[in-house]
């Protein structure tokens, strides 16, 4: 009897952690605001509190109200194939999220087993949240919450942030040391460089002997030609102490045809895509930007 009463509980267990931990589809995810418009956080397996849930949801439907941004929040276990990128951004074509024409929908996805946090952004939202922006409002706000496993507050103040960039209230996100330390290691190599460039450019007009700044230049010897340069050996005299030297200077030749030096090239970042449409999460087009984190 004991035996097959812990064999009851052992299977009632095992099947408890497999309803908990499976791997949704896109079609599995329950639609709250489809019920209630002012519902927009989508909790299935209950991985956030019900105060956080009511929280996001009431400033979210303040946010559509003022702004017309929808906005769709899915917190689950797992995802089908593991592609946070792509499952975030059929949610929003398969649901058309945002207003039609405005194509003005956000998707936030929060996916426990794959350890990721992925927005997806309507072409109407590029402007005022680009994927550099989402991805600093990961890193600021969620990423290390996620980390240890602390949900509710990750999620919390990531759609805070999210929130106060949609609606004005917060122009820019706070600036991370880390990431202010770099420009200034870029700013002083660039001073250091053009305060040597100046020396030696005050420095060659200079006569080696006495230093003093009084040459004259009385020969001058084509030493070669290269990549559409002129090399020649010049011969300086020093009118202050009599000193004569050679002196080796380069200039560009003007009858030089071909292509000279190097340079730097090439494209920028690019992607193609429609928006979100369909003013109720129902049926339209979706395409855009956004970014996603790991934990």
């Amino acid at each position: 009897m004991i035996k097959r009463l812990l064999f009851a509980v052992v299977l009632a267990l095992i099947c408890v952690i497999a309803v908990q931990a499976r791997d949704y589809k896109v079609s599995d995810i329950p639609l709250v605001h489809l019920q209630d418009r002012t519902r927009y956080v989508s909790n299935p397996d209950n991985i956030l509190s019900a105060s956080v849930v009511d929280s996001i949801d009431s400033a979210l439907f303040t946010l559509e109200q003022k702004t017309g941004i929808q906005v769709l929040v899915v917190a689950v276990t797992g995802i089908e194939g593991g592609d946070c990128f792509d499952f975030a951004h059929r949610l929003g074509q398969e649901n058309g999220v945002g207003e039609k024409g405005r194509n003005n929908g956000l998707v936030v996805l929060l996916s426990t087993d794959e350890r990721c946090i992925q927005f997806a952004t309507g072409y109407g939202l590029e402007g005022v949240l680009p994927d550099a922006i989402c991805k600093r409002i990961q890193t600021l706000y969620m990423v290390e919450h996620f980390g240890n496993d602390d949900w509710n507050r990750g999620m919390l103040e990531g759609m805070k942030a999210v929130v106060a960039i949609l609606d004005g209230s917060m122009e820019a996100l706070p600036e991370e040391e880390e990431e202010l330390f770099p420009l200034y290691f870029f700013c002083a190599i660039m001073l250091l460089c053009f305060a040597l460039a100046c020396y030696a450019l005050w420095n060659a007009g200079r006569c080696p002997k006495c230093r003093q700044r009084n040459l004259k230049q009385i020969n001058s010897v084509v030493t070669g030609r290269s990549n559409g340069y002129i090399m020649r050996d010049v011969t300086f005299h020093c009118q202050n102490c009599g000193h004569t030297f050679v002196g080796k200077t380069t200039s560009v030749d003007p009858n030089y045809r071909g292509p000279r030096g190097g340079s730097f090239g090439g494209g920028g970042f690019g992607r193609s895509g429609g928006g979100f449409s369909g003013g109720s999460f129902g049926g339209g087009s979706f395409g855009g930007g956004g970014a996603g984190s790991r934990f």
